[in-house]
């Protein structure tokens, strides 16, 4: 459902573009198959080594939250915190093999029926996890879980009335595997327990005003912190939350959480990784790059390519960025417990980058937002093709918005990094604070309606 709704509005500007250059004559580009093959096999290499680093990372993310259920002090609290950080600089860059049934979106390659609810959902449940603060950026319409299937209240919905029903607090539910798995997404987008999200709850708790109140909307920029941490403006989750007195309290079941939840993820990331490794049975890889012919070539660059335009267009302008700045809604924010939001635009759009040049430099370990970590690969990327083939000029207009996209990223990046979050950015949509925001939007979906022409101009249809 999710998949299909992030990749019709792409569809249509393909479509609109097939009809342009239609209506115009066009002189046929002449395709190497040999060349369009060398593509594929770097698109293979690069999604291997990204979702390989992501995997990689989300290990030492399991790592850190054993040291603190071992030791639960500040250095392994922000530490944790910090490894999360990480595991998610080469998970951003990897959602550019999103939208074109590869092993992240399928379990078979066919159906919409992959783990990536699991690992990335969000809005979270909160209300269902944890405890949670209400007031007016979080009330009834924010927290309403409505449908879960778990123990927690009878099954009954949550509601600012009923805040102490939640799964931390209710210590007759065991926190398994399974409780995981059976309510890892919803619907309604509120009963979400898994992957990277519910972990970041668990670490930062909920980004609150300096008094530790949720009034914040409008106003937001009361919860930038000015102590040091390594994002101050996020949540500011106690230690004491950690500090287990008896077998089963909130703190021991917190850390049960973290681990169980961490599990699932490496878990995943794993069944992920496996499909874009060879000599795996039934892999992705083997049959995204088989191809015997031109017109099957064509097939799977318009997989890349619609891959690409509708992460851009979709789900980073509409769900990621335009909702949370037309609401002011800061539960709308992608990364709202950590503040981490910028991050996570920033490296969408990078992963849009790294696909049309076929390069990845791997994932920023020091949080200096720059690679120095991880399995770099310069591939041959849809710009070398244009070259190989005489059209490079058919490229321009993409490159051209590609440059748009990441000066808007990157000031985007910027501000979060002076002090200015993206929560703080959303407040008021026609404020100077948004316009980084306003501009970015603008420009992805400019970009990826340039892909839709470069895919007709090269007669690549989906």
């Amino acid at each position: 459902m999710e998949l299909i709704s992030r990749v019709a509005p792409f569809a249509a500007s393909l479509l609109l573009a097939s009809t342009a250059v239609m209506s115009t004559a066009v002189q046929a580009v002449e395709h190497d198959l040999n060349k369009m093959k060398k593509v594929l096999e770097s698109n293979a290499d690069m999604g291997l080594a990204v979702y390989s680093d992501t995997l990689n990372t989300a290990k030492q993310l399991r790592k850190a939250i054993a040291e603190l259920r071992a030791q639960p002090n500040q250095a392994n609290l922000m530490a944790a915190r910090k490894a999360w950080l990480v595991a998610r600089e080469p998970y951003g860059q990897s959602e550019a093999f999103r939208f074109r049934l590869s092993p992240i979106d399928s379990s078979n390659y066919k159906d919409e029926d992959g783990l990536e609810g699991d690992i990335n959902a969000w809005p979270l449940g909160e209300a269902l996890i944890d405890y949670v603060v209400v007031g007016n950026d979080f009330g009834n319409d924010q927290l309403g879980v409505s449908a879960h299937q778990t123990p927690v209240n009878g099954g009954k919905a949550i509601t600012v009335d009923s805040l102490q029903a939640n799964i931390i607090n209710t210590p007759s539910i065991e926190i398994t595997p399974a409780l995981i798995a059976n309510t890892a997404t919803a619907e309604d987008e509120h009963d979400v327990l898994a992957g990277y999200h519910a972990i970041e709850f668990m670490l930062w708790g909920q980004d609150l005003n300096n008094s530790g109140s949720a009034d914040t909307q409008g106003k937001r920029q009361q919860a930038v912190k000015t102590w040091q941490s390594i994002n101050a403006t996020g949540g500011q989750r106690p230690l004491t939350d950690f500090i287990s007195k008896q077998e089963n309290d909130a703190a021991d079941r917190r850390l049960t959480f973290l681990e169980v939840v961490t599990d699932k993820l490496v878990a995943d990331l794993q069944t992920v990784v496996d499909g874009w490794k060879q000599g795996v049975q039934g892999n992705y890889r083997d049959k995204f790059t088989t191809v015997n012919s031109i017109d099957e070539a064509k097939q799977k660059f318009a997989e890349i390519l619609t891959g690409i335009g509708t992460l851009a267009e979709g789900e980073l302008a509409g769900e990621r960025m335009q909702i949370a700045l037309s609401a002011d809604s800061q539960e709308d924010e992608q990364s709202c417990f950590s503040d981490n939001t910028h991050r996570d635009i920033w490296l969408d759009v990078q992963g849009i980058v790294n696909i049309y040049y076929g390069d990845y430099r791997g994932y920023d370990a020091n949080l200096d937002g720059k690679p120095d970590s991880g399995n770099s690969l310069k591939g041959y990327g849809i710009d070398d093709y244009l070259t190989d083939i005489g059209e490079r000029q058919l490229g321009k207009d993409v490159e051209a918005k590609l440059a748009l996209i990441q000066n808007g990223a990157n000031k985007i990046d910027a501000m979060a990094r002076q002090g200015t979050p993206v929560d703080v950015m959303i407040m008021d949509p026609g404020s100077d604070a948004a316009k980084p925001m306003r501009d970015t939007i603008v420009a992805l979906n400019k970009q990826s309606a340039s892909i839709a022409k470069l895919a007709k101009a090269i007669d690549i249809q989906h």
